[in-house]
């Protein structure tokens, strides 16, 4: 029987990490599409599915926020999409506790003013490992080892030990595809062999610090027991980073071979039916990739909206500024029928600060470009490059949304809650935002 959100209907959909979905789901979602009569579908994708108990209340309130501003004569139905990621459990899932950031309207300098929290050790928490095997079974030997080393006291031999490891991590679970700009598409710049182990590490760990992680002292001059514990960090953090650019990966490859053929199955079973398209995090790159799922021909897609969107800004280029070529979504806003809005922030220091260095090679370092991770820059925190750009207003502004055309609304006075190291990157329970997605779809 279908489940409700503020008294309509909510269905859910799942994928595994290859893009199939559930047979049985996708059929009771296509008949009670007929039943319930809507003529607007809403599909949402999460950037994290920590259960799915935490990611449907995650979906219910979002679209409770959204059924606040849809006219009450527009048949609505609401689908939450369901696809494996894994938000690490030592970070807060994105939802219910916010930790307040004193935002002072300075942009991403503003970071510095947050909460400050300790780094606490570098190992791995046992449940925090059971669930990385879980994601990427192919990689477990590799888990256990650097599980072991994190753990074990630090050497510049078990250093390298390290980096040794997460580069047979990242061969051994290979899937997916870049945005089209980085130069080796199947490889982290992080695992560049130019760039010895201790400087990755340090950079990494350092990054921590600029979003508030305290790293502990021995006191006095730091000596090299201090430096050592500080790159175990760094590991700690790249191991992290690896596995949700991995996640990143594989949220593309749900979106074009899952989700993009579910949309147009639903066109061609229920003729005239509105889809609208959501996705917060790497669920923003999953719907993102759902239009090259899609055949050329009149669209069913009448809306796209990214929340906080992790992945790359030059993705929809058609002519990238620092090689030939475009990004991989060229072109592909033909197959939306109506506006795509990209909603960002400065105070995501996820996306501003973690995420460009998981792609950062080293000859970038020395590119003499002033904004050295310029080309690795995501959605959700400056926005489709060379898009419009306006302000995100209050629930009921009006905005120039054209269709096959993206709009950036910059959302940093908005969306600015959050401790480190994520930042405000899920705060998106926002009724601003929520407004965004009825209005781009002209359900208000």
């Amino acid at each position: 029987m279908t489940d409700t959100v503020a008294g309509r209907p909510f269905w859910r959909l799942v994928f595994d990490d290859d893009g199939d979905v559930d047979p049985q789901l996708i059929a009771t979602l296509t008949t009670e599409i007929r039943q319930s009569g809507v003529s607007d579908v809403v599909l949402f994708s999460h950037g994290w599915n920590n259960g799915e108990d935490t990611a449907i209340r995650l979906y219910k309130r979002w679209f409770d926020l959204l059924a606040a501003h849809i006219a009450a004569d527009r048949k609505v139905g609401f689908v939450g999409v369901f696809w494996p990621s894994q938000l690490w459990r030592d970070e807060p899932i994105p939802d219910f506790e916010t930790v307040t950031r004193h935002a002072d309207g300075g942009g991403a300098a503003s970071l510095d003013a947050g909460p400050v929290v300790p780094a606490g050790a570098p190992t791995i928490d046992p449940a925090i490992l059971d669930d990385l095997k879980a994601m990427f079974p192919e990689g477990a030997t590799q888990l256990d080892a650097i599980a072991g080393l994190l753990a074990a006291p630090p050497s510049q031999a078990s250093i390298n030990e390290l980096f040794a490891q997460l580069r047979s991590f990242h061969e051994a679970t290979r899937q997916g595809f870049d945005d089209g700009e980085a130069e080796a598409p199947d490889e982290p710049g992080m695992l560049d062999t130019n760039r010895t182990p201790t400087e990755v590490f340090d950079r990494f760990a350092a990054t921590l610090a600029t979003t508030g992680i305290e790293f502990e002292s021995g006191g006095g001059a730091a000596g090299l027991g201090d430096f050592l514990d500080k790159a175990l960090h760094g590991a700690k953090e790249a191991l992290r980073q690896l596995s949700y650019w991995k996640m990143k990966n594989r949220a593309g490859v749900v979106g074009r071979t899952g989700l993009g053929p579910v949309v147009a199955r639903l066109a061609t079973e229920h003729p005239g039916l509105r889809i609208h398209l959501v996705g917060h995090s790497f669920g923003a790159r999953a719907v993102a990739y759902a239009l090259d799922g899609l055949a050329e021909g009149p669209s069913p897609v009448k809306s796209i909206t990214l929340l906080q969107g992790a992945f790359s800004r030059f993705t929809f280029t058609d002519r990238l500024p620092f090689r030939d070529g475009g990004g991989a979504l060229a072109g592909r806003l033909a197959r939306l029928d109506g506006p795509m809005t990209v909603c960002h922030s400065s105070h995501d220091s996820a996306l501003s600060t973690m995420y460009p260095l998981a792609s950062l090679a080293a000859k970038d370092d020395s590119s003499g470009a002033d904004d050295r991770l310029f080309r690795f820059r995501a959605m959700g925190s400056h926005g489709a490059f060379e898009a419009e750009r306006r302000l995100l207003g209050a629930a009921g502004t009006a905005y120039p949304f054209q269709p096959h055309r993206i709009l950036n609304l910059d959302a940093s006075d908005v969306v600015n809650q959050g401790g480190p190291p994520s930042g405000a990157h899920s705060d998106i329970f926002k009724p601003q935002l929520a407004w965004v997605v009825a209005a781009a779809g002209g359900l208000t």
